[in-house]
């Protein structure tokens, strides 16, 4: 029993697409892609610009606004993001607690910020004015507890924000307990620009079906960062340096990877349900991770397996439509910055928070609660028998 006819529609039902591949679901100012040339920009500028020349801090207000700041609402908004940023002393406790128990850093992530909300007054009340407020002050704190929960799993005591350095900055002083280096921080700075936003992605889209409801933002941001949690969504940057570990030299990544094809395993790092092209953000940390190869042994190493796998890959599957995307390099480069991969993800969570509230509030400006449909394939229509007279 089906509603679906060839065309798609039969008798006014829905059409059905599986994992809702190519449905539209709204419409946004925030990011757009182009899938078959590997273009992205957001809200209008491609992201090779901003990479290029832009911070995280004016990326996170061009996400917010739809718009560049001048120069003083950039000075504003910065400032108010570092007033932000510190948390209460009880979710610094609950990380620490938690992470002794070998919780994972995505469900401490989880956790803490739906510890966090108990503390906001303003967290169940809805206004313009307050809804921005508390997605400014997400944006801060979120980066405050992805550190503290870098530094818990390890062991060591959390490191206060700074309100003197830059987002970037501030986010690896707090990891590591140095101040970077310009280069480290222009660096991270870029890798959080690349992961601010992408259109209506599996995070994304829970953080807009949750806040539709009319509830709380935290609750919307918890829901995306359990999405991000996932492995088929935040996790394949792991994958990538536990592949180019296993591979070990560029000699044997040709055999490896010919081997699991041959399995039909996947390949992380590879493939993506709307790029049919080479991901634009793969190109800069690309571009960036053979910068850091001239100087650094072990970044040549991967770097070298990564364009062994990259070359091979796209001859084999490239008709495809299989190229790198983001994941493949990101790694590479967060290693380079001494950031361990169980702290991949949180990084992506750390840059994707401000898509997440700013798809938000964008929801909330013209909001109608997500109530789609499915397509029954069960049971016709069949009586109730009695329990006596089954069997």
């Amino acid at each position: 029993m089906s509603y679906v006819s060839e065309k798609g529609q039969k008798d006014g039902k829905p059409s059905y697409s599986k994992g809702l591949e190519g449905v539209i679901i709204g419409e946004s100012k925030k990011s757009f892609i182009d899938g078959e040339r590997g273009y992205l920009a957001y809200v209008g500028i491609p992201i090779e610009q901003l990479a290029q020349n832009s911070t995280y801090e004016e990326t996170s207000f061009l996400l917010l606004h739809d718009r560049l700041p001048t120069e003083k609402e950039l000075y504003e908004f910065r400032n108010n993001l570092y007033i932000y940023r510190e948390i209460p002393d009880e979710v610094y406790s609950i990380i620490i607690n938690s992470a002794r128990y070998g919780v994972s850093p995505m469900s401490l992530l989880r956790l803490a910020v739906d510890y966090l909300s108990i503390f906001d007054e303003e967290a169940d009340i809805h206004s313009e004015e307050l809804n921005y407020r508390k997605a400014l002050r997400l944006i801060a704190k979120l980066h405050t507890i992805t550190a503290a929960i870098g530094r818990a799993i390890k062991g060591l005591e959390p490191i206060r924000p700074r309100d003197n350095l830059s987002m970037a900055a501030s986010w690896l002083y707090m990891l590591k307990g140095e101040i970077p280096s310009k280069e480290d921080e222009r660096i991270f700075d870029i890798i959080l620009i690349l992961h601010a936003e992408h259109e209506i992605n599996a995070s994304t889209f829970s953080g807009r079906v949750i806040i539709s409801s009319l509830t709380d933002m935290y609750s919307a941001v918890v829901a995306a960062i359990g999405s991000l949690k996932g492995p088929l969504h935040g996790g394949a940057n792991e994958d990538v340096m536990k592949m180019l570990w296993e591979i070990g030299t560029p000699d044997r990544a040709e055999e490896f990877i010919a081997r699991k094809l041959k399995r039909k395993e996947k390949i992380p790092g590879f493939g993506h349900r709307v790029y049919k092209n080479y991901d634009p953000r793969a190109a800069v940390l690309k571009s960036i991770a053979e910068k850091l190869a001239e100087k650094n042994s072990d970044v040549k190493n991967w770097l070298e397996i990564g364009k062994r796998i990259e070359k091979f890959m796209i001859e084999n599957l490239g008709s495809k439509g299989i190229y790198p995307n983001v994941d493949f390099y990101s790694g590479i480069v967060m290693s380079y910055l001494g950031i361990e991969t169980r702290m991949f993800t949180p990084v992506f969570a750390t840059g994707r928070i401000v898509g997440w509230v700013a798809h938000i509030l964008e929801q909330l400006k013209d909001n109608r609660i997500f109530r789609p449909r499915v397509i029954y394939v069960g049971p016709e229509e069949q009586n109730y028998i009695p329990i006596e007279q089954r069997g």
